[in-house]
């Protein structure tokens, strides 16, 4: 005969085994419905082991580049993503100041005319791209070696940033110094701009920052200085790194040469005309209408105003008042020649003297009320 089995060594699938068997054995059991509930079992375990398995899943580069945000290309002014739009979700986008637009279109109108005549050779600018951008990023992001100028906003108080690649400074000297055209710019690498280099390209930034003047003139008068030079982006800090930013990226070709420039006007910068770059047109009033301003002030002039002559003020009781009695005489204080308070919406407005005109009551005004130290 042989042994019983141990419920407490029992393994978990033969004890399965056995509560299911004695389930079959039971009459009011269906043999489908334990069938069914096996296999919703296997399933579920199934499951189980799948997720396992996922969460010891690693990602690969790809993966974690698309989480984060980085899809390789900085330079396409795609929209974010993943955690890198988050990051950036933050900052002002440039389209909300659409008047922006308007004055670096006709800044790079009349730079494209000033430039032609400054270097005497066929130049086009053109604006490559327009976005927001954290000013510390962007020190980052500078490809070097590149010319920094640092200009000044006088009206301002406040600064700017040009950034010249290498490529338009080469074509730039090269075309003031009476290089060839339809060649490239030679372009000697490691070695630092030499001061008739940087001589010649700060000519160029007045240029374009008198061109810059003209461009915000119809909006707000401003004038543009340049403050300094600089080849390393450290000493071109014009504001904190985790500061907004706007960042216009604009490229001049010179046939065969040329190269890109990059402008950037921190938002602290650009605060005292906000309300200004606002406007979706010029001359834009915000809701204003001058012909419905003007015709509301017209009209008031014709507006019927009640006006209060006051001979005399008296203090009673409420007892005295419920006192009262029809062809009962009230004494005033005031005599014939007194003055009389003239009032309008219970402010006092002038003084007079009571008479009679023909069959009316008329008063004479004397004397106007001061209020705020000036007559009313």
């Amino acid at each position: 005969m042989a042994d019983p089995v141990d419920p407490n060594t029992q393994s978990e699938e033969d004890r399965l085994a056995a509560e299911w068997a004695a389930m079959a054995s039971d009459e009011g059991i269906d043999d489908d419905k334990v069938a069914a509930e096996w296999e919703a079992m296997t399933a579920a375990e199934e499951d189980n082991s799948y997720l396992a398995s996922q969460a010891d899943r690693v990602l690969d580069q790809d993966e974690i580049d698309s989480l984060l945000g980085f899809d390789g290309d900085e330079d396409d002014g795609s929209s974010k993503s993943g955690v890198q739009a988050l990051i950036n979700s933050g900052l002002v986008a440039y389209e909300r100041l659409p008047m922006l637009d308007i004055i670096f279109d006709r800044f790079v109108r009349m730079m494209s005319t000033s430039l032609r005549n400054f270097t005497s050779d066929n130049i086009e600018v053109s604006i490559d791209n327009t976005s927001s951008i954290r000013f510390g990023d962007y020190l980052n992001s500078i490809p070097l070696p590149a010319m920094l100028a640092v200009f000044r906003a006088e009206e301002w108080d406040n600064y700017g940033l040009i950034t010249i690649d290498s490529n338009l400074i080469y074509s730039i000297v090269d075309a003031l110094l009476g290089g060839r055209r339809g060649t490239a710019a030679m372009r000697i690498e490691g070695r630092p701009y030499t001061t008739i280099e940087q001589t010649l390209i700060e000519r160029m930034i007045a240029v374009v920052l008198k061109d810059l003047c003209a461009a915000f003139e119809p909006l707000s008068p401003v004038t543009f200085t340049l403050d300094r030079l600089e080849t390393n982006p450290r000493f071109a800090s014009i504001a904190q790194a985790s500061n907004a930013a706007i960042l216009v990226k604009m490229r001049a070709d010179m046939e065969d040469r040329g190269g890109k420039f990059e402008m950037v006007l921190p938002y602290a910068t650009i605060e005292p005309v906000r309300e200004l770059l606002l406007q979706r047109f010029m001359g834009e009033k915000f809701g204003r209408d001058t012909i419905w301003e003007n015709h509301l002030a017209n009209e008031l002039w014709y507006t019927d105003v009640p006006v209060e002559a006051v001979l005399d003020e008296q203090v009673l009781t409420l007892g005295e008042i419920m006192g009262l009695e029809v062809g009962q005489t009230l004494m005033l204080n005031t005599s014939p020649d007194g003055d009389i308070d003239i009032r309008c919406s219970g402010v006092s407005m002038m003084t007079g003297k009571m008479g009679r005109l023909g069959q009316n009551v008329a008063v004479r005004i004397e004397s106007l009320k001061m209020r705020g130290g000036r007559k009313t």
